[in-house]
């Protein structure tokens, strides 16, 4: 929980999932509880700084739980998704299927340019 007062609904929501990883870590507890190596493996490219940052801040926005587990030699850690949180990523679906369908409409707007420059091309050659 960062800035008030909130705007609307929709600026409260978007603080909790701003930045690069947050919808990624928040997708990859969709399936069910992991443990911190196991979300970061899921997320080629995150450091162990940013996905800790991360988590901390999804924790505290009330959408991540951590349990600790101190029945081991090495405690283990794990995060799942609270109530809130598998509702967030309820709502995160259609936006998900909106952006894939950008990808389409990117890929066949980049094909289309590459037809008109090969086009250009064979005319001026």
């Amino acid at each position: 929980m960062k800035k008030l007062p909130y705007q609307c609904g929709l600026d409260a929501a978007i603080d909790v999932v701003d930045g690069k990883w947050k919808v990624l870590i928040l997708w990859a507890l969709h399936e069910g509880p992991r443990r911190f190596g196991e979300t970061r493996r899921e997320l080629p490219g995150i450091s162990e700084k940013v996905l800790t940052e991360q988590l901390r801040e999804l924790e505290a926005d009330l959408v991540v739980h951590r349990e600790v587990y101190a029945d081991t030699a090495v405690p283990r850690v794990e995060y799942s998704l609270t109530e809130f949180g598998q509702e967030l990523n309820e709502a995160l679906g259609p936006l998900g299927a909106w952006g894939q369908r950008r990808l389409l409409k990117l890929a066949e707007l980049e094909e289309a340019e590459k037809e008109l420059s090969g086009v250009a091309s064979s005319a001026a050659g």
